[in-house]
């Protein structure tokens, strides 16, 4: 069992960034990394200069049990994103929080390191992000470069969403170019969950967070933040409690109209509901349908002027409320019963769903819904570091009626 340091107090938090305000702001060209301690006697690390491969994260690792800290901030402008998410990663198994405040910048490659933290806080302005030319692609031919880019780019979709951040977050720091930052604001950390804003030190605006579920005193002294304990779904932070759901709405709309939507680009209709029977036409993606009747596992269609039959997973209907048109789902495991659906979601160290499927079952999916050139390379990454099922698909969703788990 992974075992996590004792959350941070929201006064702990903003006392230690009190303190690292007098830290020098100048970073050294390899990482060291620097313990302090507040005056009231809290232990925190800080991890100074620039990633580099030759890094050894041993060194980290051996800084935590020595200084017995709780808690890191970053005094980095980047470097190699490789290192980078090796560190973070290494924080997230020590159970470290990561705190960011604008005195002491943490930019570019160091935001995926800030990514670690089992709990995460910054000031709006401290943490930045841009495109990353995240190989050395010199000597390579145009496709191998791209071939390498890719790569590390499906790695760096599957770091995020593995520490429980919107990949989305990546799109946004694709557009601006290695030679200029983007500061986050404050919104935008709890909009991709990046981190929980210090913009309010107040203890009730602390407790804000829009992607996480909260239990909060009137004091403030129990919140749950981006990430905490590794799983950004656990729903209170005292463990003796059991988490209290809402009953879902498991009816399933009739489907009237909609759209072809399958990966070949065109799918057949055919003259009856089985696969084996005569096609009457080959529909493309995209092309509206009109529902006439719901036989089991086919719709009965209106499709292009043709009348004739097409499979559930082959048409996305309009009455469903499950995701748009086009966009993709990276499905892991599926339950025929809500009990194991929520106790699977609970027990995930990634950001999870499920949503109930037409067949009555529930199927579970990655919180986030992708276009296909990025769901791809994800799947692929996540199921080779085994964060998720090697059966795990890729799938448009059509049988997929609505988000049914898990609200607290």
């Amino acid at each position: 069992m992974r075992c996590f340091r004792p959350l941070v107090h929201v006064a702990s938090v903003i006392a230690i960034a009190a303190a690292c305000l007098s830290l020098p702001t100048k970073s050294s060209a390899n990482l060291q990394y620097l313990p302090r301690q507040t005056d009231a006697g809290a232990n925190f690390l800080v991890v100074s200069g620039e990633f580099e491969s030759t890094d050894d994260i041993a060194d980290f690792n051996k800084a935590i049990r020595d200084s017995n800290a709780s808690a890191v901030f970053f005094q980095s402008r980047g470097g190699n994103v490789v290192k980078a998410m090796q560190l973070g990663r290494a924080i997230r198994a020590l159970g470290i929080s990561t705190i960011q405040i604008r005195g002491i910048d943490c930019a570019s490659a160091c935001s995926l390191a800030f990514m670690g933290g089992t709990q995460r806080y910054a000031e709006p302005g401290s943490i930045g992000v841009h495109k990353s030319s995240f190989a050395d692609t010199s000597g390579l031919s145009v496709e191998d470069a791209v071939s390498v880019v890719q790569q590390l780019t499906a790695e760096v979709i599957a770091y995020m969403t593995e520490m429980g951040v919107d990949p989305a977050l990546l799109q946004l720091s694709l557009q601006y170019d290695s030679s200029d930052i983007r500061y986050l604001s404050g919104s935008e950390m709890e909009r991709y969950r990046m981190a929980l804003s210090l913009a309010d030190k107040s203890p009730g605006a602390a407790a804000v967070s829009s992607y996480a579920p909260s239990s909060v005193g009137q004091d403030g002294s129990s919140f749950s933040p981006a990430g905490s304990q590794g799983n950004s779904n656990v729903a209170s932070l005292d463990p003796s409690s059991s988490a209290q759901y809402a009953q879902p709405d498991l009816s399933i709309p009739l489907a009237r109209s909609g759209r072809v939507q399958h990966p070949k680009g065109t799918v057949q209709l055919k003259a009856g509901p089985e696969t084996g029977t005569r096609t009457v036409a080959i529909v493309p993606n995209g092309t509206k349908v009109t529902v006439l009747a719901d036989t089991d596992k086919w719709f009965q269609v209106r499709a292009g002027g043709r009348i004739g039959y097409m499979h559930h997973s082959w048409v996305w209907i309009e009455q469903y409320n499950a995701a748009p048109f086009g966009k993709r789902f990276v499905q892991v495991k599926s339950f025929d019963n809500l009990t194991e659906t929520r106790e699977y979601i609970r027990t995930s160290p990634l950001p999870l769903v499920a949503y109930l499927a037409t067949n009555g079952w529930f199927a579970i999916t990655l919180e986030q819904t992708f276009d296909g050139d990025s769901a791809a390379p994800l799947l692929t990454q996540l199921k080779a570091s085994g964060s998720i099922p090697d059966d795990s698909v890729m799938t448009y969703g059509n049988a997929l009626v609505r988000k049914v788990c898990c609200t607290p």
